[in-house]
């Protein structure tokens, strides 16, 4: 019987329930594996051209780490400055191996001044979000936007949402068809 796998580029537990709730969604019975890949970007992408191009990154490389593998998932959180303050928020790529390549963003979050001063300063997010919460490995549980929200928007599930939205050129094709391949 054929199953379609799928490689998810993390062990992040909170990517990877993500990438498995899209995933299953769309193509039931899916084995999706999580594989450590490099994203290639810095360990605090800081703008939403850098977080996309580290979510392709990891689609791309764990599609090619996974023997077998149909379709590779990457997912990236990235932070980017605007005028109203640093938001946070998470990007995500999804490709076959045909070359289809598909993104989608989840919701953002504002950061608190006090948190955006010490990411744009060089640090990343995680461990500064450890600080604030007075939490362990934040960035593997709820993350920031779970934080903010005070549970309401827990991180995989806004995780989930950016897969979703990537995975709508693999949904509906039919609307794609004016597009280059990845």
């Amino acid at each position: 019987m054929f199953s379609l796998k799928v490689a998810v580029g993390s062990t992040n537990p909170t990517k990877v329930a993500a990438a498995r709730r899209a995933a299953v969604k769309v193509w039931p019975g899916a084995e999706v594996i999580a594989v450590a890949v490099a994203s290639g970007v810095g360990e605090q992408p800081m703008s939403d051209d850098e977080t996309i191009r580290g979510a392709v990154n990891r689609a791309r490389n764990a599609l090619a780490a996974v023997d077998g593998a149909q379709i590779g998932m990457g997912v990236e959180g990235g932070v980017q400055d605007t005028p109203h303050g640093l938001f946070v928020g998470g990007w995500a790529a999804v490709v076959d191996r045909g070359g289809c390549l598909g993104i989608g963003a989840g919701g953002r979050v504002l950061l608190p001044e006090s948190i955006a001063h010490r990411v744009r300063a060089g640090e990343e997010l995680g461990p500064v979000m450890d600080d604030f919460s007075g939490r362990r490995n934040v960035k593997h549980g709820e993350g920031a936007i779970g934080i903010f929200t005070a549970g309401l928007i827990e991180r995989t599930a806004a995780l989930e949402v950016a897969l979703t939205y990537a995975l709508a050129r693999f949904i509906t094709p039919e609307n794609y068809e004016d597009m280059e391949r990845g």
